[in-house]
Parts: structure tokens; C-alpha cells; sequence
């Protein structure tokens, strides 16, 4: 097994470490910020940054397999859905979020079996689908610093770091779930030829 292979292996045996922190109730705060959250952090970014690191060694190396372009979007996936659904059972985000998510994925993964099967091409990630993952990561680093519910600013008082970190956690998951809606439609589209 070569080394990209390995980083995203490495990626999904973090999730399970990431989902059981909340469980472990770590005392203590860093600037207000509880500890364990900084941990489920510090988890995520590094699992992301493999992300990023296994693909540009496989291709920088030519180490593509087929095992690759299976578990690699697969291991994405579980890591970002495990990290939202973390973030709902803390009350930190709605559940419309990761449902709108999962949907997209749901979708695209549908669509890449039959064009596999079919002898159909692979839709390149379009700029939707770029925006998304960029968003998306930011969005969930910033959930986890942010100790008010999605969207808060708009209803409730908030000022300071409070403010800022919301709105901008906020905006982020936003733009994040609106460019899932749209990169999914943008597969749709590239299916139709396909569906015929």
C-alpha cells in the first residue's frame, strides 16, 4: 500500500477519534473556547490537511490506484458529515445543513456508479464544487470556535469575537451548503446524456 493510500486511511481511523472527544469531557477553556473543542480542531484540520496532502503526492509521484479514487472521496466525505453532525448534536448547527449535504452526496455518488458502469466520463469538479470544499472546511473550524448557534447574530445581541466568529462561521456554512446545491446541479446537468 503506497503512502497516499495510507494518509487516507490515516484520515478515516481520525474520525472515530474526533466523534468520541465530546465523550471523554476534557475540563478547561483557552480564551473562553472549551478545550475539547479545540481538540476536535486540531483533529479535523489535520485529517483535512491529508486530504490535500494524499492527492498531491499521488499525483505528483503517479501513485493514482483504484483503491485511491475509491476510499479518498469516500474518506472526505465521512470526515466532513461526521464533523456536521457533531456540530448538530452540540446545537451549534441546524440539521437542514448536513441533510442538504449528505443529499448532494447521495447524488454525485449515484451519478459516478452508473457513468463508471455505463462507460460514461467523470464530471471534473467544477468551480461550485472547489467553492464547496474550500467553504466547507473553513466553516467547520470556525463551527467548532464559534459557542453560539448558526445564524445567532441576526436574533441575538452578539458583539466582539462573539459577532464576528458567528457571522463569519455562519456566511461560510452558508455559502458552503448553497455551492453543494449547485455543484449537484451541475452534475445533474452533465448527466442527462448519460440518463438517455
Amino acid at each position: 500500500m503506497n503512502l497516499p493510500n495510507k494518509l487516507t486511511i490515516f484520515r478515516i481511523i481520525l474520525v472515530p477519534i474526533m466523534v468520541i472527544i465530546p465523550f471523554l469531557g476534557i475540563p478547561g477553556e483557552i480564551f473562553s473556547i472549551p478545550i475539547q473543542n479545540l481538540v476536535i480542531i486540531a483533529i479535523f484540520a489535520i485529517a483535512s490537511y491529508t486530504d490535500h496532502l494524499d492527492g498531491t503526492i499521488a499525483r505528483k509521484h503517479n501513485l493514482v490506484t483504484t483503491f485511491g479514487k475509491f476510499a479518498d472521496p469516500l474518506a472526505d466525505k465521512i470526515l466532513v458529515l461526521s464533523a456536521m453532525l457533531m456540530l448538530v448534536e452540540m446545537d451549534y448547527l441546524p440539521a437542514w445543513i448536513p441533510i442538504i449535504v449528505l443529499t448532494r452526496e447521495f447524488v454525485v455518488s449515484g451519478y459516478r456508479l452508473i457513468a463508471v458502469e455505463k462507460g460514461g466520463k467523470v464530471i471534473a469538479a467544477s468551480i461550485w464544487g472547489k467553492i464547496k470544499t474550500a467553504t466547507q472546511m473553513i466553516a467547520i473550524i470556525l463551527a467548532f470556535l464559534d459557542l453560539n448557534y448558526f445564524g445567532a447574530f441576526i436574533w441575538e445581541s452578539l458583539t466582539g469575537y462573539s459577532l464576528v466568529i458567528n457571522v463569519l462561521s455562519s456566511s461560510l456554512m452558508l455559502i458552503s451548503t448553497i455551492a453543494a446545491i449547485f455543484s449537484g446541479i451541475d452534475y445533474l446537468k452533465g448527466s442527462k446524456e448519460l440518463f438517455k
